[in-house]
């Protein structure tokens, strides 16, 4: 008897099933399709971020490499400062530091200006911020007078930051 009610209760749970998914075959059809539309889509997402990167490291890669020291660089410059412009984490701060090393820009404060851009960058890394603070304060440090330079290091010397030692040896 046990038996009969073991294969009777199986039965009836396998019929719910089946009532179940013919019942609500639009519905699961429907979610099936959308997790395969957001899983194509986020792989679609990455691979044109992985593209563009890769553009933006071609691009770097082009200026630096046929650069030559005239004094008609204005378009290399612009390219350089569109690089900066364009907020990738890791070629903004090089186009940059390409700049001020081959003194592209000579006003201090649109460079101020281009290292204020990197460190507002949302998805650079915190110590990273922190070297571009303190590489700004360097930058400042023959012209600046130490009201500014206390300003501009402020949020390092407060952070636990492995750059804090250095900016208050700066000061």
């Amino acid at each position: 008897m046990d038996e009969e009610i073991k294969i009777i209760n199986e039965n009836t749970r396998k019929e719910k099933i089946k009532k179940f998914f013919i019942k609500n075959k639009k519905k699961l059809s429907v979610f099936l399709i959308g997790i395969v539309i957001l899983l194509i889509s986020y792989f679609l997402f990455l691979e044109i971020k992985s593209r563009n990167h890769a553009k933006v490291a071609e691009k770097f890669n082009n200026l630096t490499n046929n650069y030559e020291i005239s004094e008609g660089n204005i378009k290399l410059k612009d390219d350089l400062i569109q690089l900066i412009n364009s907020k990738n984490t890791t070629y903004s701060p090089l186009a940059l530091y390409f700049i001020i090393e081959n003194n592209l820009i000579k006003e201090k404060t649109d460079i101020n200006k281009y290292f204020d851009q990197i460190t507002n960058i949302k998805s650079l890394d915190n110590e990273i911020k922190n070297l571009n603070i303190y590489k700004k304060a360097l930058f400042n440090a023959d012209f600046a007078n130490e009201n500014e330079l206390l300003n501009i290091l402020k949020p390092v010397i407060n952070s636990e930051s492995i750059w804090k030692s250095h900016a208050l040896l700066l000061l």
